[in-house]
């Protein structure tokens, strides 16, 4: 029996910032009962990534650690600026232009870039094609003020 393709959604940051919309998606992705890996294009970021979701709101626990650490295997939550995915994550989180890389072994990819910023707009078309090319059903969602989150594409 062939691997599920991964599923590629593409989240269009306008209205939400990227410390909330984040941590949202990640309590879903383990409600479900999946693991979540976090990508991020900016290595320097790591830690800071790591505090904020440690603090990022006082009724929330959202179990996390970082790649290198002794348990980063058994994280749910695992962030990290490398390509491997230690954890057996389910769910690729792809943030700061990170590439999204080999998606085998993923069930879904999100990449959330921030509609506000020219650049991230054009890397994200860029991979847009590029998941698209290699096979991948994708997805657009932007936010609409009165609905939240809709599918566009």
């Amino acid at each position: 029996m062939a691997e599920a393709v991964c599923e590629v959604w593409f989240y269009h940051l306008e209205r939400t910032a990227l410390e909330k919309a984040l941590p949202d998606l990640l309590e879903k992705t383990l409600a479900k009962g999946w693991k979540a890996l976090v990508r991020t294009g900016d290595p320097a970021g790591l830690e800071q990534l790591d505090e904020w979701l440690w603090t990022w709101r006082d009724d929330s626990f959202l179990p996390h650690g970082l790649a290198g650490e002794v348990h980063a295997s058994r994280e749910p939550v695992l962030l990290t600026a490398e390509t491997d995915n230690v954890n057996a994550a389910d769910a690729l989180f792809v943030i700061h232009r990170a590439e999204p890389g080999a998606l085998d072994g993923y069930q879904r990819c999100v990449i959330l870039f921030d509609g506000r910023d020219e650049t991230a707009l054009k890397e994200a078309r860029r991979q847009w094609k590029a998941v698209k090319a290699r096979g991948h059903p994708v997805s657009y969602w932007q936010e609409n003020a009165d609905k939240g989150w809709v599918k566009q594409a």
